[in-house]
């Protein structure tokens, strides 16, 4: 990670699929000890699994082409979705008497990014597994084809995170990129010119992180260390419930939030509201803070902005990932690809633009980890899940600004997830308002990416 910091690099390479059927053996064979050993995770349960059984059984039969668009609250997600299908599918397909050829596996899109920051060995695992990587804020058309073939002509069905990264909420889905439904159509309309007449479709997977028991205690530990890092006063112990946090972890956003607008203001010169005349103008103390929240995000994404000429439209995430595109273009550059051919001024210089570059997606970083987050989202449903997930992207907050990258994200406590498969939406059905015209095209993208967060939405709720 160091190099990618403070080094001028070459171009980001693609990683190629180069799918390993021994090597899914043994991760198969391996993933419970592994999900075991690596997270909190003691239960994984699924409905609606039959749905996959019988969806398996018409792609092995050449009937269909489908893709898996799964929620992405954790990094912990694609352990999930491996044990779903190692596991849970040939399990239910046993018992309907139904004969699936094994192993039952997906391709998947992952993000170019994770190797930098999870390292190398991470990218030849996704290649070796029949992962194919994908640059997020731009057109990536190497890994776009490799997807659009691996969709249309691969041995497996696909999986992706249509959400494009996770937000760290399980019951908060963040807005959906329009790239899975276009693959979708693009399936379809390779299928066509092949005379091929599978159905395509795009499954919503629902993944719900619970507690097996409240870990009220663990999370008044974590607010504590929060609190003692942001410089506020220790609070005595207490009997740890909702009621008696929830006023300290507000407490401490607020802190926090002041202490990043006098940065912002002090340091970068950026005009952000008066938190004393926002406190008063709305005086709910939740709505104050995610008023004074967004305008903070909009503020350290500018930072971001004006230092890599970027205009400042779209969505947050949007804003993002058009920064992280832009940073990585000043740190893999064209004319570092022969290393020899580059004099030590040269080189001395690439290196000072690859470590501001990366300094300045410092503030996109700390964005990233609250674009899902509303303000409301403990008080409209005060569960544990729910404040622990909140306090975690606090814990995640400090670690940025510390600079920590290499500690691990704390265990509150031992979770069971719940994988629910929803009704397939049909890209075939749609297609020929696809294909009319462009106006089409984009129309039925646009509603297939509607129905796709609807369905999301609905599995969630039947998995709650």
């Amino acid at each position: 990670m160091a190099n990618v910091i403070y080094q001028a690099q070459a171009p980001l390479e693609f990683i190629p699929p180069a799918f390993n059927p021994l090597f899914l053996q043994v991760v198969h064979l391996l993933l419970p000890s592994w999900i075991n050993w690596q997270t909190g995770i003691t239960q994984i349960e699924a409905d609606n699994v039959k749905v996959l059984v019988d969806l398996y059984q018409q792609f092995q039969e050449d009937k269909i082409r489908f893709m898996l668009a799964f929620r992405h609250p954790k990094t912990d997600d694609p352990f999930c979705l491996a044990y779903l299908l190692s596991q849970l599918v040939p399990k239910v397909a046993r018992s309907q008497d139904i004969t699936l050829q094994l192993p039952i596996h997906a391709h998947f899109i992952y993000d170019r990014g994770i190797p930098l920051w999870a390292g190398d060995y991470v990218g030849w695992i996704a290649s070796h597994l029949g992962g194919t990587p994908i640059q997020r804020g731009k057109a990536d058309w190497t890994g776009l084809r490799s997807a659009r073939d691996l969709f249309a002509n691969g041995k497996f069905p696909m999986a992706a995170a249509p959400e494009g990264s996770t937000n760290g909420l399980s019951e908060n889905i963040s807005p959906l990129e329009p790239g899975i439904a276009q693959l979708g159509f693009w399936c379809a309309e390779d299928l066509h010119k092949a005379e091929r007449d599978q159905q395509v479709l795009i499954v919503p997977v629902g993944i719900k992180y619970s507690y097996v028991d409240a870990p009220w205690d663990a999370i008044a530990n974590l607010l504590s260390e929060l609190e003692v890092a942001s410089g506020l006063p220790v609070n005595p112990p207490q009997n740890a419930s909702v009621e008696s946090l929830y006023p300290r972890l507000l407490t401490l956003a607020e802190h926090l939030l002041l202490l990043m607008e006098e940065f912002y203001t002090r340091f970068y010169h950026q005009k952000l509201p008066d938190a004393k005349i926002v406190n008063g103008q709305i005086p709910d103390r939740n709505e104050a803070l995610a008023f004074r929240l967004q305008a903070l995000l909009n503020a350290a994404l500018l930072i971001s902005e004006q230092y890599f000429n970027l205009q400042s439209k779209g969505s947050l995430s949007d804003r993002c990932r058009r920064v992280e595109q832009a940073g990585w273009n000043y740190i893999f550059r064209e004319e570092f690809k022969d290393v020899k051919g580059v004099s030590a001024v040269e080189k001395a210089l690439g290196d000072r633009v690859a470590e501001e570059a990366n300094a300045r997606m410092w503030h996109m970083r700390l964005v990233e980890s609250f674009v899902a987050v509303s303000g409301s989202y403990i008080r409209e449903n005060p569960t544990v899940e729910r404040f622990a997930e909140t306090t975690l992207i606090l814990w995640q907050m400090i670690a940025k600004i510390k600079g920590n990258k290499t500690v691990q994200r704390p265990q509150l406590g031992k979770q069971k997830v719940k994988i629910t498969v929803g009704e397939p939406i049909s890209i075939s059905e749609r297609y020929p308002a696809y294909k009319e015209n462009r106006l089409g095209a984009r129309q039925a993208v646009a509603d297939v990416t509607n129905d796709l967060q609807y369905a999301l939405e609905d599995v969630l709720k039947v998995g709650g």
